[in-house]
């Protein structure tokens, strides 16, 4: 009965266009012990760059999600780690605090937004065409799902924040993703 289950819930992700996200649990990441929860639909995504390391393959991005998870929590004292996902250049997405639960990756939006982070430095290059695809694909599902309101805005951090971030390169790829508004 269990493998029922399984099939029908990939079965709807994909019928949603929802991308593969990796579990918590898949990456190794500790139980979060954040409890503030988002409203049932947001009305903003806010795209963020890790400013560190970048990741290529499955193996590596899990090893990046946990050292963000780390440092966000045992540097930062957070309950987990700031962004909802992380997306890797092995083309996946990498669950955060998910759906449900209010980052801490842009002051005065937390509670009203999904936080993307793309793991690495995008300040002189672009993240991989499989990296941005996952994040477009990803604030789709976010859309079918009804958690991203149907008109959100796309914002850059450097909107909502005196911050380099996401990376010049970044930035000006997202400026011409749909729904942007700086």
């Amino acid at each position: 009965m269990m493998w029922v289950f399984i099939f029908l819930t990939a079965f709807c992700a994909l019928a949603q266009g929802c991308p593969k996200i990796i579990s918590r649990s898949s990456w190794g990441g500790v139980p979060s012990k954040c409890q503030a929860k988002l409203p049932r639909s947001v009305k903003y995504v806010i795209i963020h760059h890790t400013a560190g390391a970048s990741c290529n393959s499955e193996s590596a991005c899990k090893a990046q999600a946990r050292n963000i998870q780390n440092f966000h929590m045992k540097s930062n004292g957070w309950c987990d780690t700031g962004y909802n996902f992380l997306i890797g250049e092995d083309g996946q997405v990498y669950e955060g605090r998910g759906w449900e639960t209010v980052g801490a990756h842009a002051k005065n939006y937390n509670f009203n937004s999904i936080g993307i982070s793309f793991m690495g430095t995008f300040t002189n290059r672009a993240p991989n065409t499989a990296a941005q695809k996952a994040a477009k694909d990803l604030i789709s599902c976010g859309v079918a799902k009804k958690v991203i309101n149907s008109d959100y805005t796309l914002k850059g951090h450097r909107d909502v924040s005196a911050t380099e971030c996401p990376g010049t390169n970044l930035y000006n790829l997202i400026k011409n993703w749909p729904n942007f508004k700086a």
